[in-house]
């Protein structure tokens, strides 16, 4: 775990130390220096200062921050879940050039984890228990409500940390009507002796090679991961793939079959009869393209370009970027084709 975690300082919010899972995280890491703070928001050495991306890596790997989570709301969602789950975790210890958390919390995004999983867990039994049976089918699920656990996170890499993502997995097992949901790009074997019983789906993100090897910074490998997804299924969860951040560039389609193929060839029928896609193409930011500049200018010679992208102000009014309409409805149309024509057997849940 060294190479992905080397925790050597701890930021705590006292609240945390008095909860049982901050203590256990605390036992988990008795070498690190212990550092208390007003607020995990507000830590001047880890957000908002640029001299901060000269040290992101090192950052993400010796930093963790404990604290407890204020406001509790399960959000509506509704393409990838019906809701957004509040969340037991943000940041991560990997460094995806294009992860749009660094927007928020500034030039670092180091680990934080809530202690105060009773509460999130016990609001979410009773958010779920309030819906109900889900009415119709949709495209998030035919039959479950379906909550996303792991948003500004990868619960692959938190359960690494505490049993906070555990607990989760163990909730979801035992709602009728509700199942979890999160994406990853980390293998965490871990976590097939869980037993879910279908009642959490993981969607394993994937992408060309190519990409990945300048795109996906401390992530397990593309052909690592395909070569899980069949054992996770053996393990009782729901496997779906996602397919983001889709970047196109010369090439980009060739690459995208050649994909499609070595995941045909990596997976059995059980796969097959159950896996469905997402598929999002890259929307891109002002303020993360000019950090990226500062710690890995080479992605974005595949992540900006102006040529291909039209720029589009976020409601909470960031400068994003993404590629042309007209041109972008092309390029869905081209990699929808691609996948009927190379594995006909996955559906695609939704693509944009």
């Amino acid at each position: 775990m060294t190479d992905l975690l080397d925790i050597r300082r701890i930021y705590l919010e006292p609240a945390a130390a008095e909860l049982p899972r901050g203590r256990e995280i605390l036992a988990r890491f008795p070498d690190a220096t212990v550092v208390e703070v007003g607020s995990h928001q507000r830590i001047p050495e880890l957000y908002g200062d640029e001299t901060n991306v000269r040290r992101w890596v090192r950052i993400k790997r010796e930093a963790l921050v404990l604290g407890v989570r204020k406001t509790l709301t399960a959000r509506p969602n509704g393409r990838s879940a019906d809701f957004i789950a509040p969340s037991t975790a943000n940041g991560c210890a990997m460094a995806c050039a294009y992860c749009y958390v660094p927007r928020h919390k500034g030039y670092s995004n180091p680990i934080t984890v809530f202690a105060n999983i009773e509460k999130i867990t016990g609001y979410l039994r009773r958010h779920a228990a309030r819906q109900g049976g889900k009415p119709e089918p949709n495209e998030c699920d035919p039959h479950a409500w379906v909550y996303d656990i792991g948003e500004n996170s990868d619960c692959s890499v938190d359960a690494r940390v505490s049993d906070n993502v555990r607990d989760l997995v163990t909730l979801f097992r035992d709602l009728p009507n509700a199942k979890a949901s999160f994406a990853t790009k980390h293998v965490n074997r871990d976590l097939l002796g869980w037993d879910p019983r279908g009642r959490t789906r993981i969607r394993f993100s994937l992408m060309p090679a190519a990409d990945a090897k300048v795109l996906d910074i401390r992530t397990s490998g593309i052909p690592e991961r395909i070569a899980a997804i069949d054992d996770f299924v053996a393990a009782g969860f729901e496997v779906h793939v996602n397919f983001s951040p889709v970047v196109v560039r010369d090439g980009w389609l060739a690459d995208w079959a050649d994909l499609l193929d070595q995941l045909d060839a990596g997976i059995g029928p059980a796969t097959k009869k159950q896996l469905a896609a997402e598929i999002i193409f890259l929307t891109h930011n002002r303020g993360l393209h000019e950090v990226n500049l500062g710690w890995h200018p080479r992605a974005e010679d595949l992540l900006w370009q102006p040529a291909l992208q039209q720029p589009k102000r976020s409601q909470n009014g960031d400068l994003n970027v993404r590629y042309r309409t007209g041109a972008k409805g092309s390029y869905v149309r081209a990699l929808t084709d691609l996948i009927a024509e190379r594995t006909p057997y996955l559906r695609v849940r939704y693509a944009f």
